[in-house]
C-alpha cells in the first residue's frame, strides 16, 4: 500500500511541536506545515483553511483529493468530518491510538482518535463534562464511530479488576442493542433504527466507572412492515439461524425465516393506511398481502456468528439465563403473532384461521379475541417489541451504573449517536421527528460555535465581529410551539372527538400555519410546485432544504394506543419481564397518555439541557455512494449531505473571522528564521517578538491581529506565503551550515573526538550490564541447585527470589469474596506464613463483609439462617429457596379487608401470606389469608377472622419432606375455643413457616414428616395426609378418607 504524510491542520487552538513533525501511515512524525507542499494533491486537512471557503464545488473537491488518497478524516476547525471509505483502512491498531493518546488535537492528523482523546483531556484538565455529537445519514458510519470512540477508551484509560468490568461491559453493550435495535436497509445492512445517547462515567483518576444509555424513537413499524429488500430487526434472524436446536424446540420456532410473517410479508385489513391493495383468498375470505423486505439472507451479515457474540455480551452485560430464556420467549412470540391470520364471516366479525400459533402465545397468558385481534395484533407487536427494548436498556443501565462515591464527584463523556436528515421519496411521521430533531441540533450547534468563537475572541482582547447565519429558530417553532404549532396540532386532531383522519388533519395545518413562510401545501402552493407535490403532503423548508411529508399514517403512529384490554392481559403475564414492560399503575391511570411525537419532543428538550451542560464536540459522517463500494464518490450524492449536515454554513460561521490562532511561542519558534532581528534567538518579549517578526515579513493590518497571548491571521493565503518562505529559508540554512562545518576543520575535529570518547563511555556501560546480568544468573542457577539446603550465601538469592515471587503472585490473585476459597500454593519455607496471611486476610474480609452489610439484608440473612437450620437437606424445593428473597408480606393493605385490621386492634401485623385451608369433613379446598401478629396467628375468611392460634398454644407444626407446600399447625385438644388441628397449604412454604417459626418462637417444633402427618381433627378423631411422590402437585381426598398429597421431586437425594 502508498504511504502518505498527513499535513496537520491549522485553526484553532493549534500548538505546533517545537521540532518538525505530523504523522504518516508508518507512524513517523513530520510537520504538517512543512508538507504544505503537498496540499495540491491532498487537499488540506481544515476546510477552514480553503482559499475558496464559500464554494460548495472546492469543498467537495477537496473531500474528493483526500478520499482518493485514503485519507478519510479532514477537519472544520474542530469539527470532525469523517467519510466512510467502505473497506478496512490500518488505522485503528493499538499503536495509532498510543499515538493520539495526551497528544495535542492539532499536532497530529484528523482522526477520530484525536476527538476523543481531546474531550478527555479537556475532561480531565477543566473537570467539565464533555459530549460527541456523531450525525449522518443511514451508511455513513456513525455506529463505527460511536465504537471506535468507545474502543479508545477502553484501551487508553487507567485500568483495575473493576474498571475492566466497566469497560468490557460498555464495548458488549453495542453488540445487544445493535441485535434488536439495528437491521437491513437499502442504505445500510447494519443500520440504526434508534437514536442513542451514552454517557460513561470516569473518576478523578480518568478511569471508566459506570455508564448510562439513553434510547429515542425506536422504529418500531419495522416489526410489522419492512421495504422490499430490507429485514427486520437483527435479533429474529440471529435467534432462527444461531439458536441451538433444544431452544427452538423450547420456543415453538423453525429454522426457516419464510415461515415467518413478519419476516416475509404480513396481512393487515388496515392495509389502506400504507397503500396497499387487497387481493380475495379461497373461501370467501379478505385480506390484505404486501411484500415485506423477504431478505433473510446477507452476504455481509453472518447471523450464526453474530448470534454467539450477542449471547456472549448479554452473560458479560449480567443477564442471567432465566433472563435471557424469557427475553427470547418474547422475540419468539412477536414472530409467533405476526403468524396469526384472519378470515371474514358472512356477519361482518373476523376470525382466526390459524390455531398452531396460540399455544405458544399462551405463555404471554394474552388471549386474543377475534374483535380485538383483526385491529390490534400489529399495535400489539409493535408494542411489546418497543417497551421490551426499553427494558432492555434499562437492563443494561443497571450493569452499568456507578456504584462508588457519589455521581456528581464523577466527569461524564456523553456520546450521541443519532439519525441525520432525512430526506426519500416517501417521508413520514419517523423523517418528520428525524429531521425536527436534527433542527433542534443545528440550533445548538450554531449557537455552541458562536458561543467559543467570541469567548475566545473576548479572552485575547479582540473585537468581536457580529457573524450573519441563519437562525433556524423560526423552524423549531413551527413545529415545536404551543398551541399553534405542528405537533400541537396534531394532537390535538388525535384528541378531539369526531371523524379525525390524516386529512383533517392537513386541512387543519393549511387554517392554522398555512400563511408560514416555511411550510406549504399542495392547496397552498403555486402552480409549479403543485407538480412535485402531492394531494396528501405538506412541504417544510428546513435549515438544509425542502421536504415533502406525506401524512398517511401521521395519526395512527402519532397516538400509538394499545387497547386497554390487551394491557390488562400483558400484566397478567408469567413472563416476568413483560410484567415489568406493561405496569399496572397504567390501567388505574385515567389519563390519556402522551402522544408520539409529545413523548418525543419531550424526551429531544431534556436531551438539549444534557447537552448544552457540556462542552461539545462534532463528528460528522458522510457516505461516499449508496452501493456501499470502496474507492468510489459520487458527487451529487456528498453534496446533498454536505447541504443536509450543515457544513457550508459551519465552515461560513468558523471562517466569519479569522481562519488561523496560533500561540506567540509556538508562532516565533517555527518563524523567527525569517527575520534577522528574531534570528536565531529572541530576547524580550514574545508579543513585541511576534510584531517584529510579522512586520518583516510584510503582513498587512488587515491580515492579522495581535491578542494577548495569540496571534490571528485571517486569511490562509497569509500563511501559506509564510510557510512557502519557511522552505525556502530551511534549505539556504542547510548549505550554510555545511559551508562552516568545511571551513572550521579544527573544530570538526574535535567534534569528531568528542563523539569517539562518548562512543567509549556507552561501550563500558553496555559491558558492565552484561556482566551484571551474567552474575545475577550464575547466583540463580546456584540458588536453584542449594534451594534444599539451609539457608547460606549459595541460596539465599534464590530463596529471597522464590519469597517476593511468592507475595507478587499472591498480591495479584488475593479472593475477591468471602465465599472464594482459593489461595496460591506456598513454597516450603513460606507453608506457616502463608497459613497465617491466610487467616488474617479473611478475617479481614468477614469484617469488612460484615461492616458493609445494612439492617435490611442483616434481616433477610438471619431468615435465611433460621431456615437452613430448619429446613436444610430435609425438605425438597429448600434449594429452589435460597436464591429468592424473603418478602416483608406476601399481601399489601389493600388486599386485607379493613375490619380484619379493625379486629386486630393495636396488634402489630409481622406477616400475610394467602393459603389454602382443607376443611376437616371433605378436604375441600377454600381460600383463605394467614396473618401473623406478634402474638398469634391468625386465619381470615374476607372479613371475618375464622380462627385465632396463639403462640404459647401452638404445640407444634408439621410438613413433609416433598415438595409440596401442605403444612399443618397443631393445637391442644383440651383447648375448646380450637376446633381442631389446621390443616393449610402456601405457595411460599419454606418463607411462611420460616416467619412462623420466628414469630412463634418454634424453631425447634417444626416436624418434617416422610411418608404421612397424622392430626386432629376435632372431638378426639384423627386425620391422616399421606405423601408420595409423582409428576406433579396434585392434592384430593383419597379412597381411604386419608387427604393424597403427590408432589414432583425437584431434587435427587
Amino acid at each position: 500500500p502508498h504511504q502518505f504524510i498527513e499535513l496537520l491542520p491549522f485553526a484553532n487552538h493549534l500548538l505546533p511541536l517545537p521540532s518538525l513533525q505530523a504523522v504518516g501511515s508508518d507512524g513517523v512524525r513530520i510537520s504538517m506545515e512543512s508538507a504544505l507542499t503537498a496540499r495540491d494533491r491532498v487537499g488540506v486537512q481544515d476546510f477552514v483553511l480553503l482559499e475558496n471557503h464559500t464554494s460548495e464545488a472546492a469543498f467537495i473537491e477537496n473531500l474528493r483529493k483526500r478520499f482518493k488518497e485514503n485519507l478519510i478524516y479532514t477537519y472544520i476547525g474542530s469539527v470532525l468530518v469523517s467519510v466512510n471509505p467502505y473497506k478496512d483502512l490500518e488505522i485503528y491498531t493499538k499503536n495509532h491510538m498510543e499515538r493520539y493518546r495526551g497528544v495535542n488535537f492539532y499536532e497530529v492528523s484528523p482522526h477520530v482518535y484525536a476527538v476523543s482523546d481531546n474531550s478527555y483531556r479537556s475532561m480531565r484538565t477543566e473537570r467539565r463534562d464533555q459530549c460527541i455529537l456523531i450525525s449522518g445519514e443511514s451508511g455513513a458510519g456513525k455506529t463505527e464511530a460511536s465504537k471506535k470512540i468507545l474502543q479508545y477508551y477502553a484501551v487508553t484509560c487507567p485500568a483495575s479488576d473493576q474498571v475492566e468490568t466497566v469497560k468490557d461491559r460498555l464495548l458488549q453493550s453495542n453488540p445487544v442493542l445493535e441485535a434488536f435495535g439495528n437491521a437491513k436497509t437499502l442504505r445500510n445492512d447494519n443500520s440504526s433504527r434508534f437514536g442513542k445517547y451514552m454517557d460513561i462515567q470516569f473518576d478523578f483518576k480518568g478511569a471508566p466507572v459506570g455508564g448510562h444509555i439513553l434510547n429515542y424513537l425506536l422504529e418500531k413499524s419495522r416489526v410489522v412492515h419492512q421495504n422490499h429488500g430490507e429485514r427486520n430487526f437483527h435479533i429474529f434472524y440471529q435467534l432462527i439461524e444461531g439458536g441451538e436446536e433444544d431452544l427452538l424446540r423450547r420456543l415453538g420456532l423453525e429454522r426457516n425465516p419464510q415461515q415467518y410473517q413478519y419476516l416475509v410479508k404480513v396481512g393487515d385489513t388496515r392495509a389502506s393506511l400504507y397503500g396497499w391493495k387487497p387481493c380475495k383468498t379461497s373461501n370467501s375470505m379478505w385480506c390484505f398481502w404486501v411484500s415485506q423486505g423477504n431478505c433473510p439472507k446477507v452476504s455481509s451479515i453472518n447471523d450464526r456468528s453474530d448470534w454467539k457474540v450477542v449471547r456472549k455480551a448479554l452473560s458479560v452485560i449480567g443477564f442471567s439465563e432465566d433472563e435471557v430464556e424469557e427475553l427470547l420467549n418474547i422475540i419468539a412470540s412477536v414472530l409467533h403473532l405476526g403468524n396469526i391470520q384472519y378470515g371474514g364471516e358472512d356477519s361482518g366479525n373476523a376470525y382466526i384461521t390459524t390455531d398452531t400459533q396460540i399455544k405458544y402465545l399462551a405463555r404471554l397468558k394474552s388471549p386474543l379475541n377475534l374483535e380485538q385481534a383483526s385491529s390490534a395484533r400489529d399495535a400489539l407487536s409493535k408494542a411489546v417489541y418497543g417497551r421490551t427494548f426499553t427494558w432492555l436498556v434499562n437492563k443494561i443501565n443497571v450493569s452499568l451504573a456507578y456504584k462508588g462515591s457519589p455521581l456528581w464527584m464523577c466527569c461524564i463523556i456523553g456520546l450521541l449517536d443519532i439519525y441525520g436528515f432525512e430526506v426519500f421519496q416517501h417521508n413520514s411521521f419517523e423523517q418528520f421527528c428525524i429531521n425536527y430533531c436534527n433542527e433542534k441540533l443545528q440550533q445548538l450547534f450554531i449557537e455552541l460555535t458562536l458561543k467559543s468563537e467570541q469567548d475566545e475572541y473576548e479572552a485575547e482582547g479582540i473585537t468581536w465581529e457580529p457573524v450573519q447565519y441563519f437562525n433556524n429558530k423560526i423552524i423549531c417553532d413551527l413545529v415545536e410551539e404551543k398551541f399553534k404549532g405542528i405537533i400541537s396540532i396534531l394532537d390535538e386532531e388525535c384528541l378531539r372527538p369526531g371523524d379525525a383522519s390524516d386529512i383533517t388533519f392537513l386541512e387543519k395545518l393549511e387554517n392554522t400555519v398555512g400563511g408560514h413562510a416555511h411550510l406549504t401545501t399542495h392547496k397552498l402552493a403555486d402552480g409549479k410546485t403543485r407538480k412535485v407535490m402531492g394531494r396528501e403532503e405538506f412541504r417544510l423548508l428546513h435549515y438544509a432544504g425542502e421536504v415533502n411529508y406525506n401524512v398517511n399514517g401521521f395519526l395512527d403512529k402519532n397516538n400509538d394506543l394499545l387497547f386497554r384490554n390487551l394491557k390488562e392481559v400483558m400484566c397478567m403475564s408469567d413472563n416476568k419481564i413483560l410484567t415489568q414492560c406493561f405496569d399496572r399503575a397504567e390501567l388505574k391511570d385515567s389519563k390519556r397518555p402522551e402522544t408520539a411525537a409529545t413523548q418525543f419532543k419531550t424526551s429531544l428538550a431534556k436531551l438539549m439541557e444534557i447537552l448544552m451542560s457540556k462542552e461539545p464536540s462534532y463528528v460528522r459522517c458522510i457516505k461516499p455512494n449508496d452501493a456501499k463500494q470502496a474507492g468510489r464518490f459520487d458527487d451529487v450524492l456528498i453534496r446533498h449531505q454536505v447541504k443536509y449536515l450543515g457544513l457550508m454554513e459551519n465552515l461560513r460561521v468558523r471562517r466569519a473571522g479569522f481562519a488561523y490562532r496560533r500561540h506567540y511561542e509556538t508562532f516565533l519558534q517555527r518563524y523567527k528564521s525569517l527575520c534577522p532581528e528574531t534570528w536565531p534567538s529572541w530576547q524580550g518579549k514574545l508579543a513585541d517578538g511576534v510584531s517584529t517578526l510579522v512586520k518583516h515579513l510584510g503582513y498587512k493590518p488587515e491580515e492579522y491581529k495581535l491578542g494577548r497571548s495569540k496571534i490571528f491571521i485571517r486569511f490562509p493565503k497569509t500563511l501559506f506565503a509564510t510557510e512557502d518562505a519557511l522552505e525556502t529559508r530551511k534549505h539556504s540554512l542547510g548549505e550554510r551550515v555545511t559551508y562552516h562545518m568545511v571551513l572550521v576543520d579544527g573544530r570538526h575535529l574535535l567534534s569528531l573526538r568528542t563523539v569517539a570518547w562518548w562512543r567509549g563511555i556507552l561501550a563500558c556501560r553496555r559491558a558492565q550490564r552484561k556482566r551484571q546480568a551474567a552474575n545475577t544468573i550464575r547466583r540463580f542457577i546456584k540458588g536453584f541447585i542449594y534451594r534444599h539446603n539451609e539457608r547460606c550465601p549459595e541460596n539465599e538469592y534464590f530463596l529471597d527470589y522464590v519469597r517476593y515471587s511468592f507475595l507478587m503472585k499472591l498480591r495479584r490473585n488475593l479472593p475477591k469474596s468471602v465465599l472464594d476459597k482459593s489461595w496460591p500454593t506456598a513454597p516450603t519455607a513460606l507453608i506457616e506464613a502463608s497459613e497465617q496471611l491466610r487467616k488474617l486476610y479473611m478475617q479481614n474480609m468477614v469484617w469488612g463483609y460484615c461492616k458493609r452489610i445494612n439492617p435490611e439484608w442483616k434481616h433477610q440473612l438471619e431468615q435465611k439462617m433460621v431456615a437452613s437450620e430448619i429446613f436444610k437437606n430435609k425438605k425438597d424445593n429448600y434449594p429452589q429457596s435460597v436464591p429468592k428473597l424473603f418478602m416483608g408480606t406476601r399481601l399489601n393493605g389493600e388486599e386485607i379487608n379493613p375490619k380484619v385490621l379493625q379486629s386486630l386492634g393495636s396488634e402489630k401485623m409481622k406477616y400475610a401470606v394467602p393459603v389454602t385451608k382443607y376443611d376437616r369433613k371433605g378436604y375441600k379446598a377454600r381460600p383463605r389469608q394467614l396473618l401473623l401478629t406478634s402474638n398469634c396467628a391468625v386465619i381470615v375468611e374476607e372479613a371475618k377472622l375464622k380462627q385465632r392460634i396463639d403462640y404459647a398454644a401452638l404445640k407444634g407444626i408439621s410438613v413433609s419432606s416433598l415438595s409440596d407446600g401442605v403444612f399443618v399447625l397443631h393445637v391442644p385438644t383440651e383447648d375448646k375455643k380450637q376446633k381442631g388441628d389446621v390443616v393449610l397449604q402456601s405457595d411460599h412454604i419454606i418463607e411462611t413457616l420460616t416467619k412462623v417459626a420466628i414469630c412463634a418462637d418454634k424453631v425447634n417444633s417444626i416436624n418434617i414428616n416422610q411418608g404421612s402427618i397424622t392430626f386432629t381433627m376435632g372431638q378426639g378423631k384423627e386425620g391422616i395426609i399421606d405423601f408420595t411422590s409423582g409428576s406433579e402437585l396434585l392434592v384430593a381426598k383419597a379412597k381411604n378418607g386419608h387427604l393424597s398429597v403427590t408432589a414432583p421431586r425437584l431434587n435427587s437425594r
